[in-house]
This record gives C-alpha cells, sequence and structure tokens, in this order.
C-alpha cells in the first residue's frame, strides 16, 4: 500500500528476528501484526498483536518477512513505520521489542508513547511527493 518498490518497510536485527520466530514456532502463530493507535502521553502508542493460523490476513497490510520471521504492518500504520528498525532487546529490568523510527519528533519520558512528525516532514525525509 504504502512503500518503495525493492524496498521493506521496516527492517528487524537478528534479536528481533530470533525472537519473533520463537514465539511463531512456540505458539503456532503466523507472526506479528504491527500498527500505532492514538494513547499515551505523546499522542500515540504502537502496537503488537499475534496474527493466529487461523487469521485471515488483511489484503491491505503490508507483510514483512526476514530471515523466517514475519511482520504484518497495518495499512493506516505503514506510512508511520516506513524506515523503522524493530530490535529485541532484554535488560535487568525489562524485555521487548524495541522500535528505532526515524519518523519519530519526540517520545514521553517513559518511552511508552510518541509523536510523530508531519506527513509533508515525513514526506521529506524519505524524497516522497507530499500529499494533497
Amino acid at each position: 500500500m504504502f512503500g518503495i518498490p525493492g524496498k521493506n518497510a521496516v527492517t528487524l536485527t537478528p534479536r528481533a528476528v530470533a525472537q519473533i520466530t520463537k514465539l511463531m514456532d512456540k505458539s503456532g502463530h503466523q507472526g506479528l501484526r504491527v500498527g500505532v493507535k492514538k494513547g499515551g502521553c505523546a499522542g500515540m502508542e504502537y502496537t503488537m498483536d499475534y496474527v493466529t493460523r487461523d487469521d485471515t490476513l488483511d489484503p491491505n497490510d503490508e507483510v514483512v518477512e526476514q530471515d523466517g520471521a514475519k511482520v504484518m504492518i497495518a495499512p493506516m500504520a505503514q506510512m508511520f513505520l516506513f524506515g523503522t528498525e524493530i530490535d529485541y532487546q532484554i535488560g535487568l529490568l525489562d524485555s521487548g521489542f524495541r522500535f528505532n523510527n526515524p519518523n519519530v519528533t519526540e517520545e514521553c519520558g517513559c518511552g511508552e508513547s510518541i509523536k510523530f512528525g508531519s506527513v509533508e516532514e515525513m514526506a521529506g525525509a524519505f524524497k516522497l511527493p507530499a500529499q494533497s
């Protein structure tokens, strides 16, 4: 739906690939669906949901497959996530997926919510024509 031919919408680090394939194998899921929703103190939050073997894929999802890991990007989130690197980090107090997203202009102090630039700013970052 939104993208540049020949370029994946998101990339996965080796740690993210390992965690996603582990979740897919362990639970029998097709992959993970990634999106964004309104919420949090900065205005938007990332979402992640399992896509089970019984789920029908949305034909408008952007599907990224990398080294056996599969991520589906919800249509509404595609322009916000384009160019994002998804990582998986393990820390002393918490572990989880981290989004290194060039489209984020602000993050809240707790790191749970984000704010994106305007459509024009995002289009300029990828040298795409602005939406009219």
